[in-house]
This record gives C-alpha cells, structure tokens and sequence, in this order.
C-alpha cells in the first residue's frame, strides 16, 4: 500500500466534504476520485460471486447507463477486474468493441472513449468494482493507478458500509456467470412467468431485452412490472 497516496486521496475526500457540508461517504469518495483523476464519469458497482448485484453509484446518467448496460448483458469492464483482480484499462474503445460488444456500443453513443476497471476490495474479500471513464483516449500512468488503487480501497471500505449484507456473502466462491441481479428483478421475473406461463429464465431474458431494447435501466423495467404499469405481451422484444 502506498501511504503517500492514501493520504492523498483521504485528503481529496475530506476537503470535498466540507466543501459540500456533508459526511465522507460513498458518494463524496467517488466524486473525489473522478475529479482527482480528470475523469468525466464514475460508477461503483456491487459484485458477488462474479456476478453484479446492483449499482452502488454513478457520478452522472452517462456512468449511470454504462453500469446498468453491464448488469443487463452480463458483459464489461468491471465484471473482468473483479474477477481477475487487477486493473483493467482500456485507453480506445472504438479500437476494440468486440471486446464487450453491448458496453462498447453504448459507450460510444454517449461519447465514452475509456475506461478504467479496478476491483474493490476489503482483505482479502471482493465485494464489487470500480468504472471509471473519459471521453478522450485515456491512459492512466504510474501515479494515477496508484492514486486510483488509493482510491479504491477508500471506496471498498465505504460500500460496505453502503452494503453491510456484502459481509453474508463473503464466503461464496468466485466464479464467472450469468449477470446476477437485485432482489426486484427476480420478483418481476416470477410475476411475468405467471402472467404469461413462462419459465422464470424466459422472463428474465424478456425482462432484460426490454431495458436493452428501449435503453431503460433494468430496475426500472421490474418495478413497472410489479406495479402493472408495463405489461410486456404487448411488447415485441426479441431475447
């Protein structure tokens, strides 16, 4: 651990929260970062099991739909730092979108040309990861990373505290999958099983082809599902 920037960062966070009057927290950590390392947009996202589980933050819409892009193809940036533990950089999207096909394309019709993934951890326990993206072709240097490794460490102690249920699920082994989700979707996707005899795995795919298909967040979609104000057999989406 780098001590110089740990203090640093601290440093950052707590002018930050005086600034605004407010306690250090997960929020005020992760706008800290952003502007400490020139980026235009953050997102923290929740990981267990290598799975997401939800969007902890997102400093703007931009990394807000970034992030749900990643929860609803299963595919991006975060989920690989996580699950490699290790910062994964990538200075030009536009240079590689087969990489993550969906995140890419979405990135780049909001102007999004890096990202920066690194793993959130507490010990030895993961517990989520950290996008941190540019609009320009970017490549953090030897001091930013170290700077941003700071910064994620401040950030993994704040989303437990965020996520104090993360302390159940240490224990699990980590393993590449399909996209876990928040408790929500999967009560939509028993509802829409029901409503239209389906398997809860064919709902699940239909509730997740909706968000990608109308670019909506996929919490959105289950909670307009729950509440009977989006009835999807009226929808044509394909899987």
């Amino acid at each position: 651990m780098d001590a110089a920037q740990q203090s640093a960062a601290w440093a950052r966070i707590a002018a930050a929260a005086r600034q605004d009057l407010s306690d250090v927290s997960l929020a005020t950590a992760g706008l800290a970062c952003a502007e400490d390392l020139d980026a235009d947009s953050l997102g923290v996202v929740v990981i267990t099991t290598g799975r997401i589980r939800t969007v902890a933050l997102a400093t703007d819409e931009r990394s807000a739909r970034l992030e749900n892009t990643q929860l609803v193809s299963g595919e991006g940036p975060c989920t690989e730092a996580y699950l490699d533990t290790a910062l994964i950089q990538v200075p030009d999207l536009g240079k590689c979108p087969e990489r993550w096909p969906a995140f890419a394309e979405t990135a780049a019709a909001l102007g999004i040309r890096s990202v920066t993934a690194i793993a959130l951890e507490v010990g030895p326990v993961r517990i989520g990861a950290i996008d941190l993206y540019h609009t320009t072709p970017t490549t953090l240097g030897p001091a930013a990373r170290a700077r941003l490794e700071a910064y994620a460490r401040i950030l993994a102690a704040l989303t437990l505290d965020a996520h104090p249920h993360l302390v159940s699920t240490t224990g699990a082994p980590v393993a590449p999958g399909p996209p876990g989700f928040p408790p929500a979707v999967h009560q939509a996707a028993g509802a829409l099983a029901v409503q239209q005899h389906l398997s809860t795995e064919a709902a699940l795919v239909r509730l997740r082809a909706h968000a990608y298909r109308h670019d909506e967040p996929l919490l959105d979609v289950a909670h307009r599902v729950l509440d009977g104000r989006l009835l999807l057999e009226r929808d044509h989406d394909p899987p």
